[in-house]
């Protein structure tokens, strides 16, 4: 089991917290929101893992080193030394997959946007089991609309993501973050994604979508977009 990590954003809408602080490593309850992250997935049996970074970077190989502290083994994709800045979602995929060993890489592997906080998700292996039977490229966990985005992201029917509202009119969702992906989602759907280019995920995952090979399911447990200072300070003042 493996898991990439995406965590080379400017953090904007953090400042000024992220100007001299990548997202990753802001503090929830003590803990960095990533850390939480790396620890969910060491329980679960994750063992390989590779951290895509650009703002900041040495920051986050400083705290995190090789992983060892975690039961993990982390690999880097440095996108602020290699290309000056961030590649994005889709970009940063690309760049960071031919860092998994090559028993590993071929295999499915998890997707987490490392400044989400959903610390009761259990990445265990039966997801990954189950999902590897399946005909899909993509799994995605989704939320209820949180009130800073009220339209959502996609809409499910019978257990697929559509690109409109769902089953019987029902509203979008948003995604969490969260995913399971196959290695063809990145060497079939993203073959003509230069590894060193800029690009969002979502074209890719529209792909997917309208080849009927994105699945979905709502994640069930608590999860917050940790997207502002005040979203971050009210995470610190409720219990885990």
């Amino acid at each position: 089991m493996k898991a990439i990590l995406l965590c080379a954003g400017r953090g904007e809408r953090m400042r000024p917290l992220t100007d001299r602080t990548p997202k990753p490593l802001l503090q929830v309850h003590g803990k960095a929101l990533i850390e939480w992250h790396l620890e969910a997935l060491a329980r679960a049996g994750v063992r390989e893992v590779v951290v895509n970074t650009a703002w900041l970077e040495e920051q986050i190989v400083q705290r995190l080193g090789d992983g060892s502290r975690y039961g993990l083994r982390i690999a880097y994709s440095l996108e602020g030394r290699d290309h000056g800045g961030a590649l994005e979602t889709g970009g940063g995929l690309k760049k960071a997959f031919p860092l998994f060993t090559e028993a590993a890489a071929r295999g499915a592997f998890w997707y987490v946007a490392a400044d989400v906080f959903a610390p009761q998700f259990d990445f265990n292996a039966q997801h990954v089991e189950d999902f590897e039977r399946s005909a899909l490229l993509g799994q995605l966990w989704m939320v209820p609309n949180p009130a800073e985005h009220p339209l959502g992201d996609f809409g499910i029917a019978h257990g697929l993501v559509v690109a409109g509202a769902g089953e019987a009119g029902n509203q979008n969702f948003t995604w969490s973050g969260l995913a399971l992906f196959k290695p063809e989602f990145v060497t079939t759907l993203m073959a003509e994604l230069a590894p060193a280019r800029k690009a969002k995920l979502r074209p890719y995952l529209d792909a997917a979508i309208a080849q009927r090979c994105l699945g979905a399911q709502m994640l069930g447990v608590r999860w917050a977009d940790v997207g502002t200072p005040q979203r971050l300070a009210a995470l610190n003042r409720e219990p885990v």
